[in-house]
């Protein structure tokens, strides 16, 4: 009976014509790349308008990382991922959930700061930034591995699962 009220999946295991996280959440990875460099540019420099800048992106990124979590989820547990990929998925999924809290309290974090100066950043928001790049980074990492080695919503990777190859 629930089987005629769900889309039947298609070659990609998907709903959908194709995955939409990687869509999203490359636009949240420029947001924070582009964030993190403006406010670094501009504590240096001492430009306002480059933290600004900073602010708006890390703003944007935010408040998308959770439509991306949420898509990412969704195609996660369409994945039907083989033994090899699971680790590898389970650990990019909680990243994923962990920097979407990480992000909000930045963003938080940050919104603090313009309130008090828009004019600098203190040394400690600059070095975190750090941290949440080298975090991203290896989230970016994490998700490339899983589509370039373990080829997660290839259509050869699907039809190997549905056939028990895999």
């Amino acid at each position: 009976m629930l089987d005629n009220l769900l889309p039947s999946l298609n070659s990609h295991n998907l709903p959908y014509p194709d995955t939409i996280h990687p869509i999203v959440v490359h636009f949240v990875i420029a947001m924070v790349l582009f964030a993190i460099v403006c406010d670094a540019i501009g504590f240096f420099t001492k430009n306002p308008r480059l933290l600004e800048v900073g602010w708006w992106n890390i703003f944007a990124a935010t408040t998308w990382i959770f439509v991306a979590v949420i898509f990412g989820q969704i195609e996660a547990g369409l994945a039907l991922p083989y033994s090899a990929a699971v680790s590898d998925l389970n650990l990019h999924t909680l990243i994923g959930w962990s920097l979407s809290g990480i992000l909000s309290v930045i963003t938080g974090w940050r919104y603090i700061i313009r309130l008090r100066s828009k004019d600098s950043l203190p040394v400690a928001y600059v070095g975190f930034n750090g941290v949440l790049l080298a975090l991203v980074l290896f989230q970016v990492y994490l998700g490339d591995k899983l589509v370039w080695v373990y080829g997660l919503h290839t259509e050869a990777v699907v039809e190997a699962t549905r056939g028990g190859v895999l």
